[in-house]
């Protein structure tokens, strides 16, 4: 069975920076059908971004400009870099294989101010 796993979350300052990792467990995995999203305490899950195809990468407005994603397709894992972080920002990060409809089990994120 095919899993994604999501790693790098941590408590971090405001203005710092984390990158994430999402991983998935069979070659099969395609970094132009996945997606980055979150999820913060009581709100619904939002997508953050997407590489649509190479040299091709959209963003929600909230972290354009702060997130960048990318990922190697060979070492199955698309990565989530995230700069000049905010509380708001808090979350947990999700990716998605848009194709299958698969999640990974989620990484938190904390930003304190």
């Amino acid at each position: 069975q095919v899993q994604l796993v999501e790693s790098g979350g941590a408590l971090v300052q405001s203005g710092g920076s984390l990158r994430l990792s999402c991983t998935a467990s069979e070659s099969i995995f395609n970094l132009y059908t996945m997606g980055w999203y979150r999820q913060a305490p009581g709100k619904q899950r939002e997508w953050v971004g997407a590489m649509a195809y190479p040299g091709s990468t959209n963003y929600a407005d909230s972290v354009k400009g702060r997130f960048t994603i990318s990922g190697d397709n060979a070492k199955h894992t698309m990565y989530l870099q995230m700069n000049s972080l905010k509380p708001e920002d808090t979350a947990v990060y999700y990716c998605k294989d848009v194709r299958t409809g698969l999640w990974g089990q989620g990484t938190q994120v904390t930003v304190s101010s």
